[in-house]
């Protein structure tokens, strides 16, 4: 079985998300939770940018067209 590299949740102020990672959450699913705040749901396809109310940490969706 193979396993996926976790990285530390929130460890970077900005993070560039594609269509393909929503629904989007903080933290992310391929980070750690267990020294983080509850996961919770950015409703970023709307807006193209979200912060998350707990750790502030800002998304922005970047459109991969054609890909």
């Amino acid at each position: 079985m193979k396993q996926s590299k976790k990285t530390e949740a929130s460890t970077e102020l900005l993070y560039e998300v594609s269509r393909a990672d929503l629904p989007l959450c903080c933290p992310m699913p391929n980070m750690h939770l267990w020294n983080s705040h509850p996961r919770v749901y950015l409703p970023i396809a709307k807006t193209g940018e979200e912060l998350c109310p707990y750790c502030g940490t800002k998304y922005i969706l970047k459109d991969v067209k054609g890909a």
